[in-house]
Formats: C-alpha cells, sequence, structure tokens
C-alpha cells in the first residue's frame, strides 16, 4: 500500500565535506540508492538532502511534518555527531525508524583502506540512538544490508504500522445502539477512550439516520444491486423487498460514515428493535463491505476494537473483525464466526448472498453473504482493557485453515484459526493475560509488526 509516507533522513558530518570532499559523490549515490530500495518496497519517500548541522536537521524535519509522514527513516551515511541532529529529532512526533546499513556487504581483511570512510555509519547510529533513549523517543532499529537482507522488507511493515497506529490515535468510532447491555469486557468509558487512547466515539444521530435512509433512491438501490451481482453469489430465492430494505439501510449507513469521517463503527444488533427507521434492519451486508473498503467494524458496540480493525485496515486490506466460538480440540484449531459480519476480502470464494432469519428483535429479515475465510498465515489480535486505565494488545501467531471439502458450517461466516502451539495452552494464556471474545484476524502479518504497532500506540503487548 503506496500511500504509507515516510521521511528519509540522511546524516553525514559536515567535517568529511571539508576534509574529504572527493567522498561526496559516493555518498550521495548511496543515499539516491537506499531511497530507490524504499520506493521499490512500496513506500511513498520524502528525501531531504543529507544533513550535517542543526539548522539542516531541523529544516528538513519541519519538511517532514509538513508533508504530514507516518514515520521518519534515519540513515547513517558515515559518521554523525548526535548533538546535531538531537533537537530535531526531539521534535518529531511519530516514530523513528533507524536504518542501520552500509553500501558493502562484505568488508573483511581484503577491504581496501578507501572503503572504511563509506562504511562507518554504525557507530553513528549508537551514538544518535543513545540520545534518543535518554530522551524517551519511540524508535525502532533495522540492521543489514539492503540487498542481503530482509530489512527493507521490515522498514515497510514497522513504517506501515507506524501509519496504523496515526489512525489509530486519531479514530473515530461511530456507535449505533449501546454497548450489549452486560458485556462487560470491551466496555470503556468514552473519556477514558479519548484520554487514553485518542479515540473519539461519536454517537449515532437517529433522526438524521432515518433521513438519510429515506432520501436513498431506488436507483441507488438498483445499482448497488447490480454490483452485487458481480461481487456474490445470489441466492435465487432471495426476494427484492428483503434485499432492497437492506440496501436501503446499508447506504444510509455508509453515507453516515462518510458524513461523519468515521474511520470505523460498531452497531449493537439489539438497537433494531422498535422497528426504528433510523435503523429498520441489521445492516450485516454493510457492515462487511465496509471493512472491504477498508473502514473499521466490530459488534455489539465494541468500539475500541473497531477503531483497531480500521486501524489495521490502512495497513493491509485482509484485516477482519471476528470471534472465537467452539475449540477443535482434535485438530488444534479454534472455530471464527459471528452474526453476520466479516471482511469480504478474506473469504474464500464468492459469498453467498441470502435472506437472514432474525429473531433477535422484532425487526424484519435482513440480507446477510456468507463464505468461509480463506486460509493463510494470520495472527491474531485483541485490545483488552484492564485495570487503572491500562490496555493491553494480546498477539498469536499462527494460520487460517485452507478448508477442502464439504463444510456443514458454511451457512455462517466461519473460518478455523489455528495457533502455533498447543490450543489448550493458547486459550490458558489468553485468558490469564485478560483477552477479551472479540478479536481481530490479519492476514499475512507477524506478530513482530503487531508489536511495533503496539509500541508507536504507546500501548502494552504481550506475544502469546
Amino acid at each position: 500500500m503506496k500511500d504509507t509516507r515516510i521521511g528519509l533522513l540522511p546524516l553525514y558530518v559536515e567535517l568529511y565535506d571539508k576534509t574529504v570532499p572527493q567522498m561526496r559523490p559516493q555518498i550521495d549515490e548511496f543515499h539516491k540508492k537506499v531511497a530507490r530500495a524504499l520506493e521499490g518496497a512500496q513506500l511513498t519517500v520524502h528525501t531531504s538532502s543529507v544533513c550535517r548541522t542543526k539548522k539542516e536537521f531541523q529544516s528538513a524535519v519541519q519538511a517532514f511534518t509538513d508533508a504530514g509522514v507516518d514515520a521518519v527513516v534515519t540513515l547513517h551515511l558515515a559518521y554523525s555527531p548526535s548533538l546535531e541532529s538531537e533537537d530535531a529529532l526531539k521534535s518529531v512526533d511519530c516514530p523513528i525508524l533507524i536504518l542501520d546499513t552500509t553500501p558493502s556487504y562484505c568488508f573483511d581483511q581484503s577491504t581496501d583502506e578507501a572503503q572504511i570512510m563509506l562504511n562507518h555509519g554504525i557507530h553513528g547510529v549508537q551514538d544518535m540512538c543513545n540520545l534518543l533513549k535518554r530522551n524517551n523517543k519511540v524508535y525502532s532499529v533495522f540492521a543489514g544490508h539492503i540487498e542481503h537482507s530482509d530489512v527493507i522488507a521490515r522498514i515497510k511493515k514497522a513504517a506501515d504500522m507506524a501509519k496504523a497506529a496515526k489512525r489509530f490515535k486519531t479514530a473515530r468510532v461511530g456507535i449505533i445502539g449501546e454497548p450489549f447491555e452486560g458485556m462487560g469486557d470491551f466496555q470503556v468509558q468514552e473519556r477514558e477512550m479519548r484520554d487514553r487512547l485518542g479515540i473519539e466515539a461519536v454517537r449515532y444521530d437517529w433522526e438524521r439516520g432515518a433521513k438519510r435512509m429515506q432520501e436513498i433512491s431506488q436507483a441507488q438501490i438498483d445499482a448497488e444491486f447490480e454490483k452485487d451481482r458481480q461481487d456474490f453469489e445470489v441466492d435465487k430465492g432471495l426476494e427484492r423487498e428483503v434485499y432492497d430494505r437492506s440496501a436501503r439501510t446499508g447506504l444510509g449507513v455508509r453515507e453516515w460514515v462518510r458524513d461523519e469521517g468515521l474511520s470505523a463503527f460498531t452497531i449493537n444488533f439489539l438497537a433494531t428493535a422498535g422497528s426504528r427507521p433510523g435503523l429498520p434492519v441489521m445492516p450485516f451486508v454493510e457492515c462487511c463491505k465496509a471493512m472491504t473498503a477498508g473502514v473499521g467494524y466490530a459488534g455489539e458496540g465494541d468500539v475500541i476494537t473497531a477503531g483497531l480493525v480500521g486501524a489495521l485496515l490502512s495497513a493491509n486490506p485482509c484485516v477482519t473483525f471476528s470471534e472465537m466460538f467452539c475449540p477443535d480440540w482434535k485438530n488444534g484449531s479454534v472455530f471464527m464466526s459471528h452474526m453476520g459480519e466479516f471482511n469480504y476480502n478474506v473469504a474464500s470464494g464468492k459469498p453467498f448472498l441470502t435472506e437472514k432469519k432474525f429473531e433477535f428483535t422484532d425487526a424484519e429479515n435482513p440480507t446477510v453473504a456468507y463464505s468461509t475465510m480463506k486460509g493463510g498465515k494470520a495472527v491474531l489480535v485483541n485490545l483488552a482493557p484492564l485495570e487503572n486505565g491500562r490496555f493491553l494488545l494480546l498477539i498469536k501467531a499462527g494460520e487460517m485453515i485452507r478448508i477442502n471439502g464439504e463444510n456443514k458450517l458454511g451457512e455462517a461466516v466461519n473460518g478455523w484459526f489455528k495457533p502455533e502451539g498447543e490450543l489448550g495452552n493458547f486459550l490458558e494464556e489468553y485468558s490469564k493475560n485478560g483477552g477479551t471474545h472479540h478479536n481481530v484476524i490479519a492476514y499475512g502479518e507477524t506478530a513482530e509488526a503487531l508489536g511495533y504497532f503496539a509500541e508507536y500506540c504507546g500501548i502494552e503487548t504481550i506475544i502469546l
């Protein structure tokens, strides 16, 4: 996702330009080479000129701030005295990613002495990082040769997580209805969410919501139906009346998300009670489409998990809200499901669009679109509120199992997460650490990457 923006800060020392100016062409070429490598990793790179003095560093960092970068990546082109860059780096308000690399892959006894001038930046890294640590700055270090290690890929992943953290800390999460009564694990006071996490809960305006839905035209609904015919396997028995009322509600919710500038939202399905015109049916399909489009979602009024989903979606389109339902002790996995909500980007095939019998309130039946979640490496993530305003991000690596053959659970949101290690141990550690019953599945992620996300958010973390 190339919308992740970094500021590349090349560090050097003015003394070398005065005493060995002939080195600068090679220094500048390595700077350009690293910038190209980062761009090749699908990062948008804002780079400054080579910085040597306090004034140059301050100017570069100000330019990065003005550009709204998600992270600053430092590159030591040689030794650079840390006090020259200290003040500028102290002012950085995003994560600092240290790219600790040099031009030469091999530096053994056969190396020409002239190469020392091009390859000694690592002790500049050490000088600078000591001050970053002393100044309590958020930074990560990535060491390795850019062509013979995964250091660029790791920088890319960390930068993506920096972007996700920024989105999380500025999240606007809409809530329709009240959090599910009696469901205590994810409930947090709105002021605490704002003060501790940065999340702003945005309450649904029922009167305006009803007006939005009334103003949805039949032409809009028909256009949505034509698109759904392409994206879904549509139940031949699905009546248009059922489809239309669900689509009208969903399109109204979509306009609410747009009008309020929401990064995520959550709905308590019990809010459909009483045939309220602001939510006449539960818009399961729109909840799924929202995640597919990069908007976070969680069920039952869970604001913090919705915000987490929305943040991670900014870095990875294959992230979904889910819930652990049933353990499969025999095969060491756990059945993941929910009432009707998941990200269609993680579907193993075209979802089946049909009518859902809805017995929880007096609302009419909505539509749902079911599919089995696809197989692949994945990380299960949970954000757990703890005592005294603390929050803990629980992370467990594993895989979503690829399901072949008959699936009797296919007419439901379904998938199986197989954690690394023994299932029982995972479930024990998960609950011992206070994990809630709402989860996030992030395909293709690593525990290391989610650890960066937690660090950049200022949240405690544990890798189970």
